[in-house]
């Protein structure tokens, strides 16, 4: 990889793979086991199927949340929301941004990452209520949806919350804790039972607290200058740092923390948010206005890379050919090589990137583009010279949309 650096680690810790017996389709990853409940993901009233049920999961900009069904092509009505201004998803749920709070959307369709393998299940969408807190909200997903924790925090309030998947998974939002602290950008990352949760000085964040399910914090506080985006791996919890990143484990119930330096002699934009394919290890991250900052969890290392185009957002697929997707200033998907940052294919303009849901979603053979004003989301084969592969008409504007099934 270019300028590929090893980094300084402060504690090591890794996660072990268990198999359970199963049929399913093997995973492409064995790095660590996040499915360790004996359920295997599975939930009163949905039925465990051969394949991924993938859907897309639409919200138009009056709240209207509908589905698409990407294998048979049928669409459903879900209900609707209040009018939302963010939606993050991990794959299963949507949290929508609205009046309300977060509203969460359950797609109703989810897989289960037991390691070696995945469990596909198939249930009933529905829209499961609102997290209560004022101003923007930050959403943190962890690896799986019927187990472990959702963070969200609101920066008008401070309140930091950890909402329980289980309870998710069973149609109710409950919240395992509900912190109050200072108002600020910050965040709520989960880890294991419990979560990272920004510490603040004057608005400026110093740092991150580990809090246990109850809560109540535990041990000495992270540094953690400026810390902002995060997302869950197959190693561990990311958070970038001004200098870096926070890597969080947890073995046995209990968290580590080791410390990824930028590379020396890269003076680059720092990464302030992360994207990557679902349960990989290496993440992606916008680095000013043309650079790409590669983070590979496994081997904690830092690549960077340069585009020479303006870009908008980028998503680490991490395939065997290590693509590396980039939405640029002008509306075009860009594929990437993560050696070198070559450029192996382009679509012409697809999508006005001024519009402020516009999303580029990342599976293990397909992109997904939304363009509201159009009413469709494009499928690009990126593996093959980024073609179109499905011009999709949704049910509802895809103001926002989610890939789910996942």
């Amino acid at each position: 990889m270019h300028r590929r650096t090893l980094a300084g680690i402060v504690t090591g810790l890794t996660l072990a793979a268990t198999g359970c017996g199963s049929t399913a389709t093997p995973a492409d990853d064995t790095d660590a086991d996040p499915g360790s409940g004996k359920d295997h993901g599975a939930v009163e009233g949905a039925r465990e199927v051969a394949e991924p049920q993938l859907h897309l999961t639409t919200i138009d900009g009056t709240g209207n949340v509908a589905q698409l069904d990407l294998i048979e092509g049928s669409s459903a009505e879900v209900g609707r929301i209040g009018e939302p201004s963010a939606v993050a998803s991990d794959g299963r749920y949507l949290f929508a941004t609205t009046a309300e709070g977060v509203e969460v959307v359950d797609s109703g369709m989810w897989t289960w990452d037991h390691g070696d393998h995945f469990h596909y299940y198939r249930g009933e969408p529905r829209l499961l209520g609102a997290v209560e807190g004022e101003g923007p909200a930050t959403v943190a997903t962890g690896p799986l949806s019927t187990a472990g924790s959702t963070g969200v925090y609101f920066d008008g309030s401070g309140d930091a919350v950890l909402l329980d998947n289980k309870a998710l998974a069973g149609g109710e939002v409950r919240e395992r804790f509900r912190v109050d602290g200072e108002p600020h950008q910050g965040l709520v990352a989960p880890l294991g039972n419990g979560a990272l949760v920004t510490v603040a000085e004057d608005g400026a964040v110093t740092g991150l607290r580990y809090h246990g399910a109850d809560g109540d914090p535990a041990g000495a506080q992270i540094p953690c200058a400026r810390a902002s985006g995060t997302i869950t791996t197959k190693v561990g919890v990311v958070v970038g740092c001004a200098d870096g990143a926070v890597l969080a484990t947890e073995t046995d119930g209990r968290p580590g923390f080791e410390r990824i330096a930028y590379p020396k002699g890269i003076a680059a934009p720092r990464a302030t948010a992360f994207d990557g394919r679902k349960s990989r290890p290496t993440v992606a991250a916008l680095s000013g206005r043309t650079g790409i900052w590669l983070l590979d969890t496994r081997e904690r290392t830092w690549t960077h890379l340069d585009a020479r185009t303006p870009l908008r957002q980028v998503v680490a697929a991490d395939d065997e050919d290590g693509h590396v997707l980039a939405l640029d200033t002008a509306g075009r998907v860009r594929v990437l090589s993560a050696e070198g940052g070559k450029q192996l294919a382009v679509t012409e303009p697809l999508v006005d990137p001024s519009d402020g849901g516009v999303d580029l979603v990342v599976d293990q053979e397909r992109a997904y583009l939304n363009v509201p004003a159009e009413g469709v989301v494009h499928e690009i084969d990126y593996a093959d010279r980024a073609r179109i592969a499905r011009t999709l008409e949704t049910p509802t504007a895809p103001v926002f949309f989610a890939e789910t099934g996942r």
